[in-house]
């Protein structure tokens, strides 16, 4: 057979079972309740950016711009905890099913087939926080900042992922997992208050670099302690290390 004949053979094998791992990672994110909140969370939380809290602000006469960096920066950073999450069960359902040694004699192997995974989280890790920040009615952010923020912050989503992953051997440790990465969630808020040099000590939190955009996105570089590009060009360093 021809040389371009196998190679255009193996390319149609390829898409046909990226679209099968498509298929099969919606039907396990929608027979899951829990998956599928998971899935669907940005419109839980936009709404809540765009109707509940600044309701609840409304009705208490409360400046909302005294805290708007906390509240954007809290309900965009669930987003990689949550999709990661999704990477994590789906990948350990494989686990169980013994899907991952089938993967491994496949055309495609286990590389892309984790690949695509991680790819599938990060679009919606990025559609999802773009859409917090659009569509919740707390503070103006520039839709190039937006765009910016979105892409660093859906880079954590992987890395909680694979965390799970490695400590984690089943669904129910994987959920002690998320619980625990979302008490890391709240490092980055924390660091929000300082303004100096004392922030640094917690970079170490992949959340801290896209929190403090937000901030500076919202209240100017004058709040805090390195530049927007720093924060930038810093964080994105550091994430695509860790990945």
């Amino acid at each position: 057979m021809p040389k371009v004949s196998i190679n255009l053979l193996l390319k149609k094998v390829g898409l046909n079972m990226y679209n099968s791992f498509l298929k099969s990672e919606l039907k396990k994110t929608f027979r899951d309740p829990m998956m599928l909140f998971m899935f669907f969370s940005p419109l839980l939380f936009g709404t809540m950016g765009r109707y509940v809290i600044p309701g609840l602000a409304e009705a208490n006469n409360f400046n909302l711009m005294l805290i708007a960096d906390y509240i954007i920066a809290g309900l965009t950073l669930m987003i990689p905890v949550l999709y990661g999450a999704l990477i994590a069960f789906s990948i350990l359902d494989d686990r169980d099913d013994n899907v991952i040694t089938s993967v491994k004699v496949s055309p495609l192997g286990l590389n892309k087939f984790l690949s695509f995974r991680v790819v599938f989280g990060l679009i919606c890790s990025f559609i999802g926080i773009l859409f917090i920040m659009w569509f919740s009615d707390i503070a103006t952010i520039a839709l190039k900042d937006m765009i910016i923020i979105s892409f660093l912050a859906c880079l954590a989503t992987p890395i909680v992922g694979m965390s799970i992953n490695i400590v984690a051997s089943n669904k129910i440790e994987g959920f002690a997992g998320i619980k625990g990465s979302q008490i890391v969630l709240l490092i980055p808020l924390i660091a929000l208050y300082f303004k100096d040099y004392k922030e640094l000590f917690f970079a170490i939190i992949p959340g801290f670099w896209p929190a403090k955009l937000i901030n500076i996105a919202i209240r100017g570089e004058n709040f805090s302690y390195l530049t927007y590009n720093s924060y930038l060009i810093i964080g994105l360093l550091y994430m695509v290390l860790i990945n």
